[in-house]
């Protein structure tokens, strides 16, 4: 395996792998790794979908990519996935699997038509007393010691930053700016979190920290992900022949490990209560989704909290089984070990009564039932004890949603603070009270948030114990390579898989990355993976980032006989046209 970047690479057809006709293929998990690894088999391996079989212990297929109606309960979305140009992977993906809803198109098609035809971009950010507009106007409000800290941490190495929080490196001046304020509910960092994470998402969307304030960077789907990605995918993959066992918990998988060579030998399950494995020779693949963010999540309902489980945890138990057998395999319990530092929760809220949506449609300041853009990305109430957050996407979110009504996200950050109006923590809520909360800051008459909340929407609750786990301040070797040294026939997949590339995590991208380079390694692809698109290398881009983190301020440069050699540097270079586009320094 190796990477690429171009034309002459994306546009290649690989060739058929010697001897893949007697392999045989298994993914233990059915969330978006295994079912974008088992398509690149298909596609770029030319391996018979009939030899492809994916385990997942639930009766669905998607992992954290959801979305259902759920008898009774109504509408849930666990959470949303922002997606962006250049998400290489998943793009090289879906541009071959087929649209279900555009005759001729593929997925990605149809996800481009939409998004040039409806561009995303927010109105109101984030908004104060009860539905006020914020005024965060599209500043970053940096202190010139925020704006070092940020570069500091730019800077330093991957290794400086290993096994350090945020608020280790970045000072209180950063943490009350509003570019924290853009950053933690976007992203949905806490302080307590990975600094070298941080690090590495800085990399990443240098070229987007302009679009941080207003979401011009994102694109989103037509659907809920379910609907819009997981289910075109699984189609293709059954037409495929690829065979699909849900109702099987894998709980170990056996390896041959010996000096310099390690094995996959047998994968060992429960179905029905019934012991079984599946005994395995050199010539079967095994792919391993390893943990889980949404891993015992718990819907609650318009009259009942969502519930915390911290007992028995199967897809972290399975990897906490597998790493005993050898250091190469990573320590779970980095991530997972730490449920009250990692949970958060969010809702889906249905609107059942014309009244609610003029609420959104004022913060909004688009007609939610346009059928496009409505909030643009998540509305953050800056001053909500719980750091509340709340989207309306397109509607209709689900293809079978009445059009009289609107499905609402929500989450919050500290969901053990008392709220502005139940006064209860969120964790504790129904979701008739987080409802009521969330009304109270879209502006409703207190009077009549009561009843409105009681009969005018039906809300779900889900409490999820390790939504931020991958976010949980680490070192080399917490997360297993993908392929291991000395792996021969299997590979480790999905957001806790470490890939040689420097991608980031909880994104749709890494999930695919993470089972092409699987896939490729392991079949011996003869086609490149594409690179990370690479805008923390292009001048042009910093040199934009910092401009937007100054909000359009000059770049202070003292003493003053720096400054004018620096001019003079690079008087009549392209860096001098550079700094006068972006009006970093003047004369």
């Amino acid at each position: 395996m190796y990477y690429s970047s171009g034309n002459y690479e994306a546009f290649a057809r690989p060739r058929k792998p010697v001897s893949v006709d007697k392999k045989n293929a298994w993914f233990i998990g059915a969330g978006l790794a295994a079912l974008a690894g088992a398509a690149f088999l298909i596609r770029d391996g030319h391996m018979a979908g009939s030899r492809i079989t994916i385990l997942e212990r639930l009766m669905l297929p998607g992992g954290a990519l959801d979305g259902i109606k759920q008898p009774e309960k109504g509408f849930v979305i666990r959470g949303g996935r922002e997606m962006e140009d250049h998400f290489e992977c998943l793009w090289d993906l879906f541009r071959s699997i087929p649209s279900l809803e555009v005759e001729g198109a593929s997925v990605l098609d149809e996800f481009y038509w939409l998004n040039k035809d409806d561009p995303n971009y927010s109105l109101q950010r984030a908004t104060v007393n009860r539905g006020q507009d914020a005024h965060t106007d599209g500043l970053f409000n940096l202190t010139g010691k925020a704006q070092s800290e940020l570069i500091t941490i730019f800077l330093a190495s991957p290794r400086e930053m290993e096994n350090k929080r945020i608020d280790e490196v970045l000072g209180e001046d950063l943490l009350r700016s509003n570019f924290w304020l853009y950053w933690r509910t976007m992203f949905a960092f806490e302080e307590w979190h990975s600094a070298l994470e941080m690090k590495l998402y800085l990399h990443r969307f240098i070229h987007h920290i302009g679009g941080l304030p207003d979401f011009r960077a994102l694109k989103f789907t037509k659907y809920n992900q379910y609907e819009s990605l997981v289910l075109p995918l699984c189609n293709w993959l059954a037409k495929q022949g690829v065979v699909f066992q849900f109702g099987v918990e894998v709980n170990d998988v056996d390896f041959e490990i010996r000096p310099g060579y390690k094995q996959a030998t047998r994968i060992n399950y429960q179905r029905d209560g019934v012991s079984g494995g599946i005994d395995l020779c050199a010539d079967d693949l095994v792919f391993v989704t390893i943990g889980s963010l949404t891993e015992n999540s718990d819907a609650g309902d318009h009259h009942t909290p969502a519930k915390i489980y911290e007992g028995p945890a199967p897809a972290w138990d399975l990897w906490r089984r597998i790493a005993t057998k050898s250091t190469a395999f990573g320590r779970p319990d980095v991530f997972g070990g730490d449920i009250h530092a990692t949970k958060w929760e969010s809702a889906t809220i249905t609107t059942l009564d014309a009244r609610i949506p003029n609420y959104i449609r004022k913060i909004a300041k688009r007609d939610p039932f346009s059928g496009k853009v409505v909030t643009g990305g998540i509305v953050t109430v800056k001053d909500s004890s719980w750091l509340l957050s709340w989207t309306v996407n397109r509607q209709p979110h689900f293809k079978h949603q009445p059009r009289d009504q609107i499905v609402v996200w929500l989450y919050s950050l500290f969901v053990d603070k008392p709220g502005d109006f139940v006064k209860k923590p969120m964790q504790n809520c129904t979701g008739a009270e987080i409802t009521q909360e969330w009304l109270y800051h879209l502006g409703v008459p207190v009077a009549d948030i009561p009843q409105l909340a009681e009969t005018g929407a039906k809300t779900v609750p889900v409490m999820m114990p390790y939504v931020t786990s991958l976010f949980m301040p680490r070192q080399a070797g917490d997360r297993p390579d993908i392929i291991p040294q000395g792996a021969a026939n299997f590979a480790f997949i999905g957001q806790f898989a470490e890939s040689a590339e420097r991608d980031c995590v909880f994104t749709t991208e890494y999930s695919v990355r993470t089972a092409m380079e699987a896939a490729y390694t392991l079949l011996n692809i003869e086609r490149g993976v594409p690179q990370v698109f690479n805008s923390t290398y292009d001048v042009r881009k910093i040199f934009a980032a910092i401009a937007r983190i100054c909000d359009g301020k000059e770049v202070q440069v003292e003493p003053e006989f720096l400054r004018k050699l620096l001019l003079k540097t690079v008087e009549a270079t392209e860096l001098r046209g550079l700094l006068d586009e972006h009006l970093l320094i003047s004369n």
